[in-house]
């Protein structure tokens, strides 16, 4: 372990490097959700019965931009990627370590380091904002619940990561899978639309699916949405998709490297 937590960290320096990119996204960001604020406080006015309030769903929105790069699924990893078109890993196949280990390590710092310097700045002016476009304050058990649900947030989409990653090894390009991925994680895990708005029937069957585990999740402790039983399931939810998912992956990769042809380099 202590191999991976080296690696960890190196990637977390790394990320943190990259100062002005932050500042950007910090901008883009708060723009971005106020914008969606916005176009739901246009539909509440318009009427119709909802199960978020808008106050909830501003919570959800400004959390959801706070915490967004951490949630992501398909994008991030463009070294991963590389590593498989030009060959060099073949360098890592040398290395003393197991490569689903290695690649998962990395899919998490990746998803962190970008992060860390970005979202106070995001959840601080979304705290200065006049009512009712305020972030507001849970409880603080609601807190620890829903930075539980984050961490595992994180591993989920990791391990999704790297079910997309191992196809690299079966395609002569990710841009189509990629594509695909982006849509179907953004929709089902709640990252266009909140899942409460969507009918009730339809929320039931994605609620189980591992998607809601990596973004809706959190988002709805956080937001109130989701309470007492039902957020203890949900994370019970999110630790069987990290085990499921994990032993997934690993299975795959240990049978993917055993035919596995290096080209290029």
């Amino acid at each position: 372990m202590k191999s991976y937590f080296s690696l960890f960290r190196i990637r977390m320096i790394n990320g943190l490097q990259y100062r002005a990119v932050a500042a950007g996204s910090i901008l883009t960001r708060f723009c971005w959700g106020f914008m969606e604020i916005l176009t739901f406080f246009a539909i509440h006015q318009s009427g119709g019965n909802f199960s978020m309030t808008f106050s909830q769903t501003v919570s959800y929105i400004w959390i959801q931009q706070a915490f967004i790069l951490m949630y992501n699924v398909i994008d991030g990893d463009q070294e991963i990627e590389a590593s498989v078109q030009d060959g060099s890993i073949a360098y890592q196949l040398t290395q003393p370590m197991n490569l689903y280990g290695n690649w998962f390590t990395q899919c998490l710092a990746n998803r962190l380091s970008p992060t860390l310097p970005g979202c106070l700045p995001v959840l601080i002016l979304a705290m200065l904002l006049p009512a009712p476009y305020r972030l507001s304050l849970p409880a603080a058990a609601t807190i620890f619940l829903f930075f539980l649900s984050t961490v595992l947030a994180l591993f989920v989409s990791g391990a999704i990561a790297m079910l997309m990653h191992i196809t690299m090894f079966y395609t002569t390009s990710q841009r189509g899978m990629k594509i695909i991925g982006r849509a179907v994680t953004g929709f089902f895990a709640g990252g266009l639309i909140p899942l409460p708005y969507f009918p009730e029937a339809f929320q039931k069957v994605v609620s189980l699916l591992p998607f809601a585990a990596t973004q809706s999740t959190p988002l709805l402790i956080y937001s109130g949405a989701l309470t007492g039983r039902d957020a203890l399931a949900a994370i019970g939810l999110q630790i069987f998709w990290i085990a499921v998912l994990g032993a997934l992956g690993y299975y795959a990769m240990a049978r993917t490297l055993k035919r596995v042809v290096v080209q290029g380099g």
